[in-house]
């Protein structure tokens, strides 16, 4: 064991995740590779992975969710529903922009995604779920348009 080492003990990760994180950071940083918790690393590093992933869904959800009120209730239209749409495509946007591997993501997702915000328009509005269409009756293109907005103009 090195001096550095038993001068400065290994922060456990379930005591102090921070503290572990911090910890790890440095000794990457400095190639200290016989230190390095790699199992926690690695899951930790998938775990960001996991969570772009989630960003986009739940962001998603909001957006379809805001674009079928707008559609279907447009006496309702609000300021607020268009900054919400603008919002969730804007985070859209960046975590694909942060992770050009993300770009089909929406796609993959989108179907179940709008099922998800169909039931909670549905819920919001009081319109029956048969209001809303089974599949979702936009592109991803239009979904992350900054200028797409369904239905008629208000």
């Amino acid at each position: 064991m090195s001096t550095k080492a038993a001068t400065h003990p290994a922060v456990d990760y379930e005591a102090d995740f921070y503290a572990w994180t911090q910890d790890q950071a440095e000794k990457l940083r400095a190639r200290r590779q016989n230190e390095i918790d790699w199992d926690n690393v690695a899951e930790e590093i998938d775990s960001v992975g996991r969570s772009q992933r989630k960003e986009i869904r739940h962001r998603l959800v909001v957006l379809l969710h805001h674009l079928l009120k707008w559609e279907y209730q447009p006496e309702r239209r609000s300021n607020s529903w268009r900054a919400s749409i603008g919002e969730a495509r804007a985070e859209i946007r960046s975590e694909i922009d942060d992770s050009p591997s993300l770009r089909g993501y929406p796609d993959e997702v989108l179907a179940r995604q709008y099922w998800l915000a169909g039931l909670k328009a549905a819920e919001e509005t009081n319109l029956s779920e048969a209001t809303f269409p089974e599949e979702c009756p936009y592109s991803v293109e239009q979904i992350l348009d900054p200028n797409y907005f369904p239905g008629t103009p208000s």
